[in-house]
């Protein structure tokens, strides 16, 4: 018999779980502020729902020996788009949603078996908003909820901001078959693959630049309009910024604007965003999402208006990220009270007693043994973490 998790699972500890369950909780009560109310996805989806058109590599999804084509979801937002275009296709738009639970990725290395990767996720999906409002709406709530969180300044919490108009107007006038190796070789940092593609001087001087632009916000857009000219993305690019710098400002989080920058799947069209925090050895993604209004299209094809933008957190990053720095709520919700008994006849008056404290609204355990003594009683509930002790001799 097997005493190990699968490879790449883990058990959580009471602690963690605890733990977890706060974030969600802070989290969910910010979402719910806002309007949005709370869906459940399956684990479990059909294999072209999980790929979303294409956007998520079939490597990527751990797939379910079925009548069907099925897989456990590596993210949530296509599962979501999907439950939006159809089960809720009725409800008025604006849809404002949140959702907390696992996602499952299938991590490959050559030569071996799929190694599972279970990750808990709570995030907001908005779908039928205006690009500019939907946008800045996702920001705003993003710097809310993080503001909910016990980040300290020390780990330097910083939203990083990217838009795949700005990718297509540094990428415009390149011959079409070198603009997705092109596109590739600046979201991977890849110098040694740029330079090795047959770009004239001035095209290859172009995109080293904007290999090496990223940073504040107006000074980004500023040397991009120096490069590529003038353009109606920059001026709302510097609405959206404007829209959430004062609020950023006062929760100590740095904006960064990077137009190289591309979350793990290919799934958004618009807006992208990460939320990076020093760990204590190196940078941490606590939060990404972005725009995707062509997956809601792909759900709804007969209405071109159809749009989606949204974010998760990484909860177990966020609670490592705040365990170093003492930032959770301290204990794991453990007993305030034992009850323990010294003659086998006593257990029902023991049961009582331990529900007068339940209905109280306080946490009790029972001890399910006789005890010699109190002072005995006294070192069991001194050896579980208990305070009070409830004897009945």
């Amino acid at each position: 018999m097997a005493l190990q998790p699968a490879s790449g699972a883990r058990d959580l500890l009471p602690q963690d779980v605890g733990a977890n369950r706060w974030i969600c909780e802070q989290l969910a009560e910010v979402y719910r502020r806002w309007g949005y109310d709370e869906v459940m996805p399956p684990s479990i989806e059909r294999l072209d729902t999980l790929e979303a058109g294409g956007a998520i590599e079939p490597s990527n999804v751990l797939q379910v020996v079925a009548d069907e084509a099925l897989g456990l979801r590596p993210e949530m937002t296509a599962s979501i788009a999907r439950a939006a275009c159809t089960r809720l296709s009725s409800l008025q738009r604006p849809l404002r949603l949140h959702y907390s639970g696992s996602i499952f990725l299938a991590e490959r290395r050559e030569g071996e078996n799929p190694r599972v990767s279970e990750q808990l996720q709570s995030g907001v999906e908005l779908m039928g908003a205006s690009a500019s409002a939907g946008d800045a709406e996702l920001l705003r709530l993003l710097l809310d909820a993080a503001g909910h969180l016990p980040l300290s300044p020390e780990q330097q919490p910083t939203l990083l901001m990217g838009h795949q108009g700005l990718l297509a107007l540094v990428l415009e006038g390149l011959p079409s078959e070198l603009q997705r190796p092109c596109r590739q070789a600046l979201c991977n940092l890849d110098r040694l693959g740029l330079r090795e593609l047959p770009l004239n001087p001035a095209q290859r001087e172009r995109l080293e630049t904007v290999l090496n632009l990223r940073g504040e916000p107006a000074w980004v857009l500023e040397q991009l309009e120096a490069l590529v000219g003038p353009s109606e993305l920059f001026a709302s690019l510097q609405g959206l910024v404007a829209s959430v710098a004062q609020q950023a400002q006062g929760q100590g989080i740095r904006l960064q604007l990077d137009p190289s920058f591309q979350p793990q799947f290919a799934l958004y069209d618009g807006l992208v965003l990460k939320l990076v925090c020093q760990g204590e050895f190196a940078p941490v993604a606590i939060a990404s999402g972005g725009r995707y209004d062509r997956l809601v299209q792909r759900f709804s094809p007969n209405d071109s208006g159809a749009s989606g933008v949204g974010f998760g957190f990484a909860v177990e990053e966020v609670r490592q990220l705040l365990e170093v720095n003492a930032g959770l709520p301290p204990g794991g919700g453990g007993s305030e009270h034992l009850v323990a008994f010294a003659r086998a006849d006593q257990l029902n008056g023991a049961l009582d007693r331990l529900q007068e404290h339940h209905r109280q609204g306080l946490r009790a355990e029972l001890w399910p043994d006789p005890c010699a003594s109190r002072a005995e009683a006294e070192q069991i509930a001194q050896r579980r973490g208990i305070a009070s002790l409830d004897w009945l001799g």
